[in-house]
């Protein structure tokens, strides 16, 4: 059973669907990416009401595959379609002198792979807190916006303390893109509660970690080498063994089952919807696995599961005898630094 398509305003004149595509995968390490078969299935999912894409200049051929997508949705569906696409890329320099030619050259790069005029959204990220000068970007990017040329700045994997810098420094992102999922809650400590005071999103990637929160992991022995065949999986194996282990990850799996059964969902669609009904959640980005596979019904079954308190509690009832990820790593995007 497929919900309402859901949608959330990331500013007045920004609205995203409330399950994002991402495009990470396309960076490599998730199996071959035909162009065409990926181009044809973008179709499929903004066909089905899944407009919103999530991309970055360093995930590979990305954007130009977006920009490709436009190409055809406007040759088959006219111009006025394209309206109804939202495409949100990264800036993802590395650390260093940040001029205005610079951040012109990047940015002006990647409108030309988008094949727009106008990026709905940029998210900005930095590696290096040390070198402050993501402020010196950050300025640029301001400026390209009042041009006309970026819709927003957001961010992306910045910890609170450096969110609460750039808006001392007078910037004002719509939405930061973090790590938050069932087993990891670090957002809730500190970014969580800091973007509702500040009216600003979160949205979420690793929420899935990776596929190990399906039905294909329930039951089954604790999976090493070949049996982490994606990038996404060693990552996301790692931050099991982090939050407490592959036994307690089996029973947060059974529970989950459990109570996805008796939504008439499965188990990703519960863990998805968790981590959407956070208070201060604009969406939840899910990884298409472009031309390989996809997960467009699953994911529209999402909308239609209402999670009540005693889900909620029977959620608890695991997650509560886990390791304290914020204490072990740190804030929001800990891990990459």
């Amino acid at each position: 059973m497929s919900g309402t398509v859901e949608f959330s305003h990331l500013a007045k004149d920004l609205k995203i669907c409330r399950i994002l595509n991402g495009m990470w995968q396309t960076a490599g390490g998730h199996g071959q990416i035909r162009p065409g078969d990926a181009i044809g299935q973008m179709l499929e999912y903004h066909e089905a009401g899944l407009t919103t894409w999530d991309m970055a200049d360093i995930y590979g051929p990305a954007e130009e595959f977006f920009g490709e997508f436009r190409k055809m949705l406007k040759k088959t569906r006219g111009e006025a379609e394209l309206a109804h696409v939202q495409g949100l890329t990264k800036f993802v320099p590395n650390p260093g002198p940040m001029t205005r030619t610079i951040v012109e050259h990047h940015i002006e790069k990647s409108m030309k792979r988008m094949d727009v005029k106008r990026i709905d959204a940029v998210q900005f990220h930095w590696w290096d807190y040390g070198d402050t000068r993501y402020l010196d970007a950050l300025h640029h990017l301001s400026k390209m916006r009042d041009e006309g040329r970026i819709g927003h700045i957001a961010l992306t994997n910045f910890d609170t303390e450096r969110v609460e810098t750039i808006m001392e420094s007078g910037f004002r992102p719509v939405s930061n893109q973090v790590q938050y999922s069932i087993i990891d809650q670090r957002p809730e400590v500190k970014m969580a509660p800091f973007c509702q005071r500040h009216n600003m999103k979160i949205l979420s990637y690793g929420t899935l970690l990776g596929g190990f929160l399906s039905e294909k992991y329930l039951g089954k022995p604790e999976p090493a080498g070949g049996d982490l065949y994606t990038l996404s999986l060693q990552k996301y194996k790692q931050m099991i063994d982090a939050w407490g282990g592959w036994d307690l990850f089996q029973e947060l799996l059974g529970v989950l089952d459990m109570i996805a059964r008796r939504h008439e969902a499965g188990i990703a669609n519960v863990a998805t919807r968790y981590i959407l009904d956070r208070p201060a959640v604009g969406g939840v980005i899910i990884g298409a696995r472009l031309g390989i596979s996809q997960h467009i019904s699953d994911n529209l079954r999402t909308f239609a599961v209402k999670l009540d308190g005693g889900d909620l509690g029977e959620i608890r009832s695991v997650t509560s005898r886990a390791n304290d990820l914020y204490g072990i790593i740190g804030d929001c995007g800990g891990e990459y630094r």
